[in-house]
C-alpha cells in the first residue's frame, strides 16, 4: 500500500487464511508459512500472498492498489539441449526479480530451458516444439484433440527428444517463423489460444515480458481481450532473421511491424543494440529501454585464487562453436600468433556447444590447426557445467570470442571478467559499452585476425597489464553487474509500464 504524500516506507502485515496461504513471489514454496518482505512496486509489505483465485479485475489494477506483488509472466524460449544465452539470462533475471519480491512466472516456449543454475521455470511448455513443427508441416495436427496435444507438449517427452542432437536446416524455418509471428492468423492458432487462456485464467499477469520478438505473435490476440501490457526483450532476433532467405525475412519483418502497436516497449542491453534493432526491425527508437545485462555472481564471489603461472599462456574461447561467433577468426589469429618467435607456450582452449549443423565447419577449423602442426596446442573441452565453467574461466589467461555480428548480450564477457580473466573483443555490438565501463579488456577492429593476434601478443608480454585488466573487470562485474543490480534496473523499467493497460 502506498503512503501518498511522503517518501517513507510503509510496512504492512497481510493476514490470509492459514493453510490456504501460499507465496507467489517466485521463492520456494517451502517458505510460504513464514512472513517475509515482498516488494510491491517500490513499497514493502511483510506477509503471505494468496494462492486462491483472484478476482477478474485484478490484472487491470494499477500497481499502487495491488495487495500483493505485481505478477509478471515471463515467456522464455527453450533451445533444446543447448545452453542458450537467452535462457541463461532470462532464468537469472527471473530469479533475481523474485529475490526482490516480484511474483515472476518463467514460462518456457518450444522446449524446457537448460541452464547451469537452478531452473526457475514452471514445469510445462507452451508452443511445444514438436507440436508447433507438426502443425506447420501437417495440417491434421492443427486439429488434434487436447489430450494428444498434452502428450506432445509433455516436458519429459520434449526433453527426451531434444536430448539427442537433431539436425535442422535453420534456413528452411522461414515459413514456421512467419506463422508463429502471425499468431491467431498462423498455423499455430491453437497454441495461441491455449497460451492466452492459461495466462488469463491461471497466471493473471499485470505485465508480460517476452524473450524475443519472434515469439510475440500472440500479443495482438492477448491485447484484444486483456489489458496487461506486453514488453519484448530484443536479444538476437536480427541474427536469426539474417539467416533466413530474403523472401521470408521481409515477410517476417512486415509481420513484426504489425505487432509493434500492441507492444508497450522493448528491453535491450546496450545503446548500440537499441540503435541497430530500431533500424533493422523498423521499430520506434523511443520504445527501446536499455537495461544493463548482469549475471548471478554468488559463486564468483568465493572463487579460489587463480592458478599460479606455469609457463603456459592460455587463450580461451567460451561460446557456441559457430561461424557467427567468429571461430574461424579465432583460428586465423592463433595461427598468426604462433608464427611469431617465443610463442610456443601459447595454447588455445575452447569450450561450448557444437551443433550438428556446425559440425563440418568446426572440424574444418580444427583441421587447419592440425595441418599447421598445432594439433597438440589446442583442446576442445565440450559443453561445461557451471563448476567446470568457473574452473575453465579461471584457468585461461584471457578470453576472446571474435563475433562477426553485433552481439546483443555477451554473457561470456561478464562471466570471464567476474572470474578475473580479461577479454579481447571486437569493437562491435555490446562489447564497446561493456569494456569502456569495466576497463577489463581490449577492443580490436572487428573481422581483423591480425589485430586480435597483436592484442594477444601485447598481453603475453605484459603480465602486469593482464593482471590489472582482470582485477579491474572482476571488481566491476561483482559491484555493478550482479543479478541483483540487473533486477533492480529492470524493475525500475517494469514499474513504469505497470497499470498502462
Amino acid at each position: 500500500m502506498r503512503n501518498v504524500g511522503c517518501g517513507s516506507w510503509w510496512r504492512v502485515r497481510w493476514t490470509w487464511l492459514g493453510d490456504f496461504a501460499a507465496v507467489s513471489t517466485g521463492l520456494p514454496r517451502a517458505a510460504a508459512p513464514e512472513a517475509r518482505a515482498v516488494r510491491i512496486g517500490k513499497q514493502i509489505a511483510v506477509g503471505r500472498a494468496p494462492c486462491f483465485p483472484l478476482p477478474s479485475f485484478y490484472s487491470s489494477l494499477p500497481s499502487a492498489l495491488l495487495p500483493m506483488p505485481a505478477r509478471i509472466a515471463y515467456l522464455t524460449a527453450g533451445a533444446g539441449g543447448m545452453f542458450c544465452g537467452s535462457c541463461l539470462h532470462d532464468n537469472a533475471l527471473a530469479k533475481a526479480l523474485g529475490q526482490l519480491g516480484w511474483d515472476v512466472s518463467l514460462i518456457p516456449l518450444y522446449t524446457p530451458i537448460r541452464t547451469d543454475e537452478q531452473d526457475q521455470s514452471v514445469d510445462q511448455v507452451f508452443f511445444g516444439g514438436i507440436n508447433v513443427y507438426l502443425q506447420q508441416k501437417i495440417p491434421l495436427f492443427r486439429h488434434l484433440p487436447r489430450f494428444l496435444d498434452r502428450f506432445l507438449d509433455n516436458p519429459r517427452l520434449i526433453r527426451r527428444v531434444t536430448s539427442k542432437a537433431i539436425e535442422v536446416d535453420a534456413s528452411k524455418l522461414g515459413d514456421l517463423t512467419l506463422s508463429v509471428l502471425q499468431g491467431s492468423d498462423g498455423n499455430q492458432r491453437k497454441e495461441v489460444k491455449r497460451l492466452i487462456e492459461w495466462l488469463g485464467d491461471s497466471a493473471r499477469p499485470n505485465l508480460i515480458v517476452v524473450t524475443n520478438m519472434l515469439v510475440a505473435g500472440f500479443a495482438r490476440e492477448w491485447r484484444r481481450t486483456h489489458s496487461a501490457p506486453v514488453l519484448v526483450t530484443l536479444q538476437g532476433d536480427d541474427l536469426f532473421l539474417s539467416g533466413r532467405p530474403r523472401q521470408w525475412r521481409e515477410k517476417c519483418l512486415a509481420e513484426i511491424r504489425r505487432i509493434d502497436p500492441v507492444v508497450a516497449g522493448y528491453l535491450v542491453h546496450s545503446r548500440a543494440y537499441a540503435d541497430l534493432m530500431s533500424e533493422f526491425l523498423g521499430l520506434p527508437r523511443d520504445k527501446m529501454q536499455v537495461t544493463p545485462l548482469g549475471i548471478d555472481t554468488a559463486d564468483f564471489q568465493h572463487l579460489p585464487p587463480r592458478p599460479a603461472p606455469d609457463g603456459v599462456f592460455r587463450v580461451g574461447y567460451f561460446a557456441r562453436l559457430a561461424k557467427e561467433k567468429g571461430l574461424h577468426q579465432l583460428v586465423d589469429a592463433f595461427l598468426a600468433l604462433r608464427q611469431l618467435p617465443g610463442t610456443d607456450c601459447v595454447r588455445l582452449e575452447l569450450a561450448g556447444w557444437k551443433s550438428p549443423e556446425a559440425e563440418a565447419f568446426v572440424e574444418s577449423q580444427f583441421e587447419r590447426l592440425r595441418q599447421a602442426g598445432l594439433g597438440s596446442a589446442f583442446t576442445y573441452h565440450g559443453v561445461l557445467d557451471r563448476r567446470a565453467k568457473l574452473d575453465f574461466l579461471q584457468r585461461v589467461d584471457l578470453l576472446s570470442v571474435p563475433t562477426e555480428q553485433a552481439e546483443p548480450k555477451g554473457l561470456f564477457v561478464l562471466e570471464a571478467l567476474a572470474a578475473g580473466t580479461p577479454v579481447v573483443q571486437p569493437a562491435i555490438g555490446a562489447f564497446p559499452e561493456m569494456l569502456e565501463s569495466s576497463g577489463g579488456g581490449i577492443l580490436v577492429p572487428p573481422a581483423n585476425p591480425q589485430a586480435l593476434a597483436a592484442a594477444w601478443w601485447e598481453l603475453l608480454h605484459a603480465p602486469d597489464k593482464l593482471r590489472e585488466l582482470g582485477a579491474r573487470g572482476r571488481e566491476y562485474v561483482l559491484t555493478q553487474r550482479s543479478g541483483a543490480q540487473m533486477a533492480a534496473s529492470t524493475a525500475d523499467v517494469l514499474e513504469r509500464f505497470l497499470g498502462q493497460g
